[in-house]
């Protein structure tokens, strides 16, 4: 079954772009590149702060749509419940031939 993926990139200034793909291991390197001319190449979103999955792509497509509708501040507690540090979490893809689920603790409710 094929897992679909809701993810919020970052960057520097912390601004948000909130995207859906269906593999977000390579979707978030071709942010990382700026392979696609566009908001992300423009604002050098390449950090990964904070995804969701699951295996509806009505369901990912939905969510996509509900989280861009709200606040900045709304994407902010949601990035923090996840990832406080901000970290980014695209770092566990390096050497990693496909994508794993980080700690579920680390979730929010």
């Amino acid at each position: 079954m094929k897992t679909y993926y809701v993810y919020i990139m970052t960057n520097r200034s912390r601004t948000l772009y909130t995207g859906v793909t269906n593999d977000l291991q390579r979707r978030v390197m071709e942010h990382k590149s700026a392979a696609r001319p566009g908001f992300t190449a423009k604002y050098r979103m390449t950090e990964l702060a904070y995804y969701e999955s699951t295996e509806d792509v009505y369901d990912a497509l939905s969510r996509e749509k509900q989280i861009k509708g709200w606040t900045r501040r709304r994407k902010v507690e949601l990035i923090d419940g996840m990832n406080p540090f901000w970290f980014d979490l695209s770092d566990s893809f390096a050497g990693a031939s496909s994508f794993t689920e980080p700690d579920p603790s680390l979730r929010s409710g």
